[in-house]
């Protein structure tokens, strides 16, 4: 079927987009409350099953549910495509009073309207355009409660669901007005001191500063960057000390690392671990690691940017290719070695930010996209 027909059908649904979305947007879901994550999860379920849905709930404690949703035949020898998204914010409870729901100068606003929601809704609205064409095929949309905090105890379904699907398409985000074919991956390290505490002025000779270490090794850290070789390490929290007249018994330091190519992972490891320090009277500790694997620039996914980029000048726009420094759960699945095309959600600015916004005319081209993507896979 050709792209432009699915554009039309995916216009009836302009209004009901907006609409949900708006809905989604006001059930409020941070990482750190279950209930409210689950709450929107509740909304999404309960539109899913609208249009057919057989969903799955994996409850967990800690975070929200994992929301799992089946659509099309449930006996196929076709793989299904892998939708993969989140439901969590890092946006606080009662972020709403400051930040409202608003439709303005041609742009929706509110607290994960861009990072993710409108992904989700965008979801929704292209499986239900495949349906009313006739062109059901078996998906998979799954919807993460942690993706905001590191993805911990989603990874495991999402890996397990990447290795049944035929392909994962990314509902983050757009990079601007691309969809993304490459993503950095994430690794934080804690290195912590630990050295012998004194009295400033009356056992100065006595005391050996944490602190004093800590910064010798900062300096050592920072230079573990490597832009050649896309490789970032930065300091992003230092802590230490009690008063200013004890010398300091404690100091620690958390680290961001970025990494373009799976093999530094371990070259990263390598050098935090032969870290020492100066002072025989003090002890260091690491711990940590490389968390989210880079979602390198592969064949596979090239092929389904290509695809993409060719129903997009069908539907009427130009569609370009990005990489970013940014990890999502497309890492995961990347690393695995099924095809995986990021960015494949709203267009707009303010990710974690107090602008956060989507822009409207992108939602129904960008979703007629995703709808002709779904069912342009084998």
């Amino acid at each position: 079927m050709e792209a432009k027909t699915i554009l039309n059908a995916t216009q009836n649904q302009d209004g009901w987009i907006e609409d949900t979305l708006r809905d989604l947007v006001q059930q409020e879901s941070p990482s750190e409350d279950p209930q409210a994550v689950n709450a929107a999860a509740d909304l999404v379920e309960q539109w899913a099953a609208a249009i057919g849905a057989r969903s799955k709930r994996h409850k967990r404690r800690q975070f929200g549910d994992v929301l799992e949703l089946h659509f099309g035949p449930s006996r196929s020898r076709q793989r299904p495509v892998l939708l993969l998204g989140h439901l969590d914010t890092v946006w606080p409870l009662g972020t709403l009073r400051t930040m409202p729901w608003r439709k303005a100068k041609g742009r929706l606003s509110g607290p994960g309207v861009l990072d993710m929601k409108a992904g989700v809704v965008m979801a929704l609205a292209a499986i239900n355009t495949l349906q009313q064409l006739k062109l059901a095929r078996p998906i998979t949309l799954l919807l993460n409660s942690d993706e905001e905090v590191g993805s911990s105890i989603s990874r495991p379904i999402t890996e397990k669901l990447a290795k049944e699907s035929s392909a994962v398409l990314v509902l983050e985000p757009a990079q601007g007005l691309a969809y993304k074919t490459a993503r950095k991956g994430v690794g934080q390290y804690n290195v912590e001191v630990t050295g012998v505490g004194a009295h400033s002025g009356v056992d100065f000779e006595r005391g050996h500063s944490a602190i004093l270490e800590l910064t010798k090794l900062v300096q050592t850290i920072s230079g573990f960057t490597n832009l050649q070789r896309k490789l970032t390490v930065n300091c992003g929290v230092i802590a230490g000390g009690t008063r200013s007249n004890v010398v300091p018994s404690l100091a620690s330091a958390e680290i961001d690392v970025r990494i373009a190519k799976a093999s530094d992972a371990a070259y990263v490891d390598r050098l935090f671990r032969k870290l020492k320090v100066s002072d025989p009277h003090c002890k260091l500790t690491i711990t940590g690691g490389i968390n989210r694997p880079p979602m390198e620039r592969k064949p596979g996914t090239i092929a389904l940017f290509k695809k993409a980029q060719a129903l997009a000048a069908e539907i009427g726009f130009a569609l370009e290719e990005a990489s970013t420094g940014g990890g999502s759960d497309g890492n995961f699945t990347g690393a695995l070695g099924v095809p995986t095309l990021d960015g494949m959600g709203a267009v707009g600015d303010g990710a974690h930010a107090a602008h956060e916004s989507v822009v409207i005319e992108h939602l129904v081209p960008r979703t007629a996209l995703l709808a002709a993507m779904i069912a342009s896979i084998e």
